[in-house]
Parts: structure tokens; C-alpha cells; sequence
């Protein structure tokens, strides 16, 4: 069931004419993907990302600043190739991801290889609860899927989305591959109750903070962080572990899922452990992100809010 929606009077409205236009849409996609054969759906969703970022350019003017800011060193030629490569990456992963939904844990486990499981199955048994932080590289859905299928108890924390049709089919993949999903709005107190449990929490966590971030160098420019990903392993005394799940080359989805631990500093003074774990964890997505550029969502706006000395002076 679909939660009605809050106008700005107070009154429940349901969906907007647009949402109800935008998700008609993505159902007959969704129809025409299940009938394809995995190659041609694939295709189908490369294509209409190269339309998107090239055709109709959406957010192309953000992702080709970034990707300059990033590369100064490298040709626009090249920063072109891959802004098209991004774009084109994240439609077939998008059809890959409601494709997974229907695949077996024994499927899921055979096209994706992980490197470092052992260490984090250990984890789980010998400290209980368990932080993985990851990014919006490569397939973040298939690393937790991974994770999931070879027994290990996960827990998501999920972002809402203005469309609250895409949120339910969104989670609903997500519950069928194994993933309990935590809202946003719940992770204050879901997050330490999956900890508490002995569960596996995993984050994205490279979203910009518009409210209550810390500013850390990504890529060398202040970027607005969240600090609560630091905050719940922190309290909770859990271990940290980062990983990354990248497409292989080849016409099938293959992936390479790479988890290791997380090592920070601990001083025992609360910001300053905040800031160690989570320039740390910039330092390894960063070094990840240089490895596949064209799997990164360069699209993201993860500058955007900026540091209080950086904003314009008020007469």
C-alpha cells in the first residue's frame, strides 16, 4: 500500500498526476524488461541512459563539472567518454537491479565474487553487530545482495524518495533479495537495534548534507558529510567495513565485490573519531572511484552545499 501525501495546508492528497504519469511509465518498462532476454534489457537500459546524458543532457552540465574538477589532468575527450560511460552504466544497472529481483541467492552469489567475506563473516560471529559503508559506485545493490545471499543478516538503511510509488517497489526488491530495509527517518533508533542484534547496517554514505554535516575534503574540496554513519559504530563500539561491488567486463553481469575492514584512529574524543573514520572512509572510496570512474554517479550534487566561509556575505 502507497502512503498518501501532505499538501502544504495539512490536508492528505494521494499522488500527484505526475508521479501516477511517471510510474505508468516505469511499469511498462519494467513489462518489457521481464520479457527480454538479460542482454537485450540490458542494452534496452544502456541505450536510454546515452539518451538521458547525451540526448537530453539531464544533469550532464553537473557531471561534466565534477568529472573536470576531479580529472583536470586528463583530456576532454576523455572526461567526455566518461560522463557518456556513467550515464550508460547506471540505466543497465537500474535494469539489473529489478532483474535480481526474481534471481535466486544461488544466482546472486555465482555472479558476484567477493574478496574479503571471510573477515567479515567473522566479524559478525565474534563482535555481533557490524557497520558496511559503500557508495554510489559501481552496484551498491548487488554488494549487499552478495552479502545477503551467503547467509549474512543485513539490514539497509533506505532513503525515501518524492515518488512513493518507485520507494515501495524500490524496498519491496530490496526485502526479496534479502535486505531488511531501515528508512531514513527510522535510522536513529533502527540502526543501534540492528547493531544490538548481531545484524550487519549498511550505508551509502557519500550523499551531500543540506543540514547537520561536517565538511571533509572529497577529492580535495570540502564536501558536506554525514556524520551519523561514524556515530552508530562509534556508540555502539562496532566494527567498520567498506566495500565496493564493480561490473566486470564482459556481456553478463558479473561483479567483483571488495570488502575490507576500516582502520581510523580512535582518540576517545568524539568529533575528532567522527572525522578519522570518515576521512578514512573518503580515502578508500576515493582510490575506488579512480579504478572505474565510469561506474561512479557523477550525477550526484555532492558539492553542493557549502561551508559557512564559502557563502556569499550578508548586508
Amino acid at each position: 500500500m502507497h502512503e498518501p501525501t501532505s499538501s502544504s495546508n495539512g490536508r492528505v492528497t494521494g499522488p500527484s498526476a505526475r508521479h501516477r504519469l511517471e510510474y505508468a511509465g516505469f511499469r511498462f518498462l519494467r513489462a518489457l524488461i521481464r520479457v527480454l532476454p538479460s542482454s537485450a534489457a540490458e542494452g534496452l537500459g544502456a541505450a536510454l541512459g546515452w539518451l538521458v546524458g547525451t540526448v537530453f543532457r539531464v544533469r550532464r552540465a553537473d557531471v561534466d563539472e565534477h568529472l573536470a574538477f576531479v580529472f583536470s589532468d586528463r583530456a576532454k575527450a576523455w572526461r567526455a567518454r566518461v560522463a557518456r560511460r556513467s550515464y550508460m552504466h547506471f540505466g543497465r544497472e537500474g535494469v539489473v537491479l529489478f532483474m535480481m529481483g526474481r534471481w535466486s541467492k544461488e544466482r546472486i552469489a555465482e555472479c558476484a565474487t567477493i574478496v574479503g567475506f571471510e573477515e567479515v563473516r567473522r566479524a559478525v560471529e565474534e563482535e555481533g553487530g557490524v557497520v558496511v559503508l559503500t557508495g554510489h559506485l559501481g552496484n551498491w545493490e548487488v554488494a549487499g545482495a552478495a552479502l545477503a545471499a551467503r547467509g549474512i543478516p543485513l539490514d539497509v538503511v533506505g532513503k525515501g524518495m518524492a515518488n512513493r510509488r518507485f520507494e515501495a517497489d524500490l524496498f519491496e526488491v530490496r526485502e526479496r533479495l534479502g535486505m531488511r530495509v531501515i528508512e531514513m527517518s527510522d535510522a536513529p533508533q533502527g540502526v543501534l537495534r540492528s547493531l544490538g542484534r548481531g545484524r550487519v547496517t549498511a550505508m551509502v554514505a557519500d550523499q551531500n548534507m543540506h543540514r547537520h554535516g561536517i565538511f571533509l575534503p572529497f577529492f580535495g574540496r570540502a564536501a558536506a558529510t554525514a556524520r551519523g554513519p561514524a556515530l552508530f559504530a562509534l556508540r555502539t563500539g562496532a566494527p567498520v567495513f567498506v566495500g565496493f561491488a564493480t561490473r566486470q567486463p564482459g556481456r553478463r553481469a558479473r561483479y567483483a565485490v571488495e570488502i575490507e575492514r576500516l582502520w581510523y584512529e580512535i582518540s576517545g574524543n568524539v568529533e575528532a573519531d567522527v572525522l578519522s573514520l570518515m576521512l578514512a572512509y573518503h580515502a578508500s572510496l576515493e582510490r575506488a572511484i579512480r579504478a572505474a570512474p565510469e561506474q561512479y554517479f557523477w550525477q550526484h550534487r555532492r558539492w553542493k552545499t557549502r561551508p559557512p566561509e564559502e557563502q556569499p556575505s550578508q548586508p
